[in-house]
């Protein structure tokens, strides 16, 4: 059951700390361990992946090599991380938490560039999960600013999922209104007028509205969606991908300060290198997640329904983005006092 596992926190708190005081390596003293700081819903596939790569490390007869896993919100997970969380890696789901290391020192400036596709190496986009039977008759954008319809996401503040739903929902009604800005902006606040309650990430967001049973509709990452659906069962739930969406590029990158502080630079490489591979594209196509090799998305295509993906491009990039919706008392902060 994909319930919050309070024992797994606090057991990634213990290795956060314990990674954090750890003492620089010797030059020759092998790492044992790297920490992937990741995402609040990415807990099982990292689970699966990491498994696939230490049988691979294995049958190629290298060292092992454990990848600690600590999940929380995307941005409060950034913020940790410039607290003192030990990091070897991140793999995140938006790009301005990978940017905001960058701009502290904690990662190279030119981060994008180190992994092909940007160091984005799969990328999903919000989509709909509903009561069985989708009682509501919830098809787009525009059925979740109903007045009979409560929709569940988490806080944008806090998450990354929760701000690619706020900016899908956004760009969608700048489309659809031919750019009028004041349109989107009371688009989006009917939207979280709508909310009952903001989680502070996607998995609590998920608890929320499959086992307390709140809200007509959970907005969360497409592939997210389709696990809770083959998790708790399609007789309980239907997904819905609507028919435009925002395209969610999940950004990788090497925590420099740490692993040049515990000489695990190289096999910090090594692993989001993996991320790349066909076996692990593989992995993450199966957990329905959009993947970048070829071969993979040939083999998966018929389990992706076709979908016009906006941008944050169209929105005038992350940097634009960011002041103008959430920087303080700028457009979020606005829609949100509204409420």
């Amino acid at each position: 059951m994909r319930r919050l596992n309070l024992k797994a926190l606090f057991a990634s708190a213990a290795v956060a700390a314990s990674l954090a005081a750890a003492p620089v390596r010797a030059a020759d003293a092998p790492v044992s361990e790297i920490l992937n700081v990741s995402y609040d819903i990415s807990r099982e596939l990292y689970a699966k992946l990491n498994t696939l790569y230490k049988d691979e490390r294995a049958a190629k007869g290298l060292p092992a090599l454990e990848v600690k896993q600590s999940h929380g919100g995307s941005s409060k997970q950034a913020r940790s991380i410039l607290e003192g969380l030990a990091a070897d890696v991140v793999t995140f789901n938006q790009v301005p938490d990978v940017q905001v290391l960058a701009d502290k020192g904690f990662v190279a400036a030119d981060w994008a560039k180190k992994f092909p596709n940007d160091a984005s190496p799969y990328y999903s986009l919000p989509a709909f999960l509903v009561r069985k039977g989708n009682p509501k008759g919830i098809k787009s954008w525009d059925d979740l600013v109903r007045a009979d319809v409560q929709v569940v996401f988490p806080n944008p503040k806090t998450s990354g999922n929760a701000r690619y739903t706020y900016l899908a929902a956004y760009a969608y009604a700048l489309e659809s209104s031919g750019g009028n800005a004041d349109k989107a902006k009371d688009f989006v606040g009917k939207l979280l007028a709508n909310v009952p309650v903001f989680d502070t990430g996607g998995r609590a967001a998920t608890t929320t509205f499959v086992e307390r049973g709140t809200g007509d509709v959970l907005v969360t990452f497409e592939a997210e969606v389709r696990g809770i659906q083959q998790e708790f069962g399609a007789d309980r739930f239907d997904a819905v991908v609507p028919p435009v969406s925002l395209l969610a590029d999940f950004p990788v990158a090497v925590v420099d300060k740490v692993a040049d502080r515990r000489g695990s630079r190289a096999e910090a490489s090594a692993y989001l290198n993996f991320l790349y591979t066909k076996s692990a594209q593989d992995v993450l196509a199966q957990n329905y997640n959009r993947v970048r090799d070829p071969e993979v998305v040939a083999k998966y295509k018929a389990q992706f329904p076709d979908v016009r993906l906006l941008t944050i491009d169209s929105l005038g990039g992350w940097a634009a983005v960011n002041k103008a919706h959430f920087a303080e008392g700028a457009l979020l902060d606005q829609v949100f006092v509204a409420k």
